[in-house]
């Protein structure tokens, strides 16, 4: 008897030790395309917090950077998340043109001006617009984050004029950037951002453009590149989003916990984005690049040169969609 008390003493025990462990969290995956220094990385982490703290730990994220699940190939996470091979991906618009050619409409050249402008399109009724267009590729698009106005760097001369494009042997994200850099005379080559650093430092490509604070800080691009103009000639935002089946297979409660968290980490991300490019010139000064901030005359012959490429992709995104985007700027200012 004395056996069998201590027994079912020790059962019970266990049982208790049973009740109270807590449960197991769900882990799922999140692509992005760059390294972990990022602001991209800094972004999805914080989502991961969030996410954490509003489910009790019962869900977390795991995050993998340059785009590892997808064989480096930032073009591909996209598509892996519409078909649900992939949970979450942190990407740029231009990224998922392959996907939704619509997307390339964000990054027209000289579309817009300054941040008021891409935060009216955003929270407005265009990017609703995309985020529609987005789920019928099976993505949901929780929140739009930043990549930024996209720099040009080089190491053969400072850029100052269209004429100085021509015959830089350019990497470029996409087809739409293929088009701007013919415009301009350059030698576009496209090529995945993980290949990018290394093309650079050989010489393989003279110049690339990307985001100051989102890209070439953080990927240390000053190191391999001489000289830089800030020509905003072309934004890129980027967005958080989660496979159609997944979304579909949460809760109404689930849902909105995991949109509020992704809310929340994109407007960090956003922000240390553009703090990080407000005192990114002195900084890239300071690591010995030549930065050259053309003036608005200057900016304006830029526009001028890349019109053709505007004209043939507002053609291949859609007039309606452009007149969209540019009706909702011109309210922006007007207000």
């Amino acid at each position: 008897m004395k056996r069998s008390a201590l027994g079912m003493a020790a059962l019970a025990a266990l049982m208790v030790g049973v009740a109270a462990a807590p449960v197991s969290a769900e882990t799922y995956r999140l692509s992005h395309n760059t390294n972990d220094t990022t602001t991209w990385h800094k972004g999805a982490e914080k989502f991961n917090e969030l996410l954490q703290q509003a489910t009790d730990g019962e869900m977390e994220i795991r995050i993998f950077p340059n785009a590892q699940l997808s064989g480096g190939d930032q073009m591909k996470q996209a598509e892996m998340v519409g078909r649900g091979a992939l949970d979450f991906v942190e990407t740029s618009a231009i990224n998922v043109t392959p996907l939704a050619p619509e997307m390339a409409v964000f990054s027209l050249p000289y579309l817009y001006s300054d941040y008021a402008d891409v935060d009216a399109t955003t929270g407005g009724a265009p990017g609703k617009e995309m985020e529609k267009i987005m789920a019928e590729h099976g993505i949901i698009v929780l929140a739009w984050g930043e990549n930024g106005f996209r720099e040009v760097t080089n190491n053969v001369h400072p850029i100052k004029t269209p004429d100085d494009m021509k015959g830089l042997k350019m990497r470029v994200a996409g087809p739409m950037y293929i088009d701007v850099m013919n415009a301009l005379g350059a030698n576009p080559q496209q090529m995945q951002w993980t290949e990018t650093f290394p093309a650079l430092q050989q010489g393989v490509v003279d110049g690339q453009e990307n985001p100051i604070g989102a890209v070439i800080i953080p990927q240390r691009v000053y190191e391999v590149q001489k000289y830089l103009t800030t020509w905003h000639y072309s934004y890129d935002p980027i967005f958080l989003g989660v496979s159609k089946k997944l979304w579909d297979s949460w809760d109404a409660g689930t849902q909105k916990k995991v949109k509020a968290a992704a809310e929340e980490a994109m407007e960090y991300q956003k922000e240390i984005s553009r703090e990080a490019t407000a005192s990114g010139i002195e900084f890239l000064e300071g690591k010995g690049m030549e930065v050259y901030q053309p003036s608005a005359e200057e900016i304006d012959a830029f526009r001028q040169a890349t019109k053709p490429a505007f004209d043939t992709w507002a053609q291949k995104v859609g007039p309606d969609l452009v007149e969209n985007f540019q009706e909702t700027i011109s309210d922006a200012k007007a207000n």
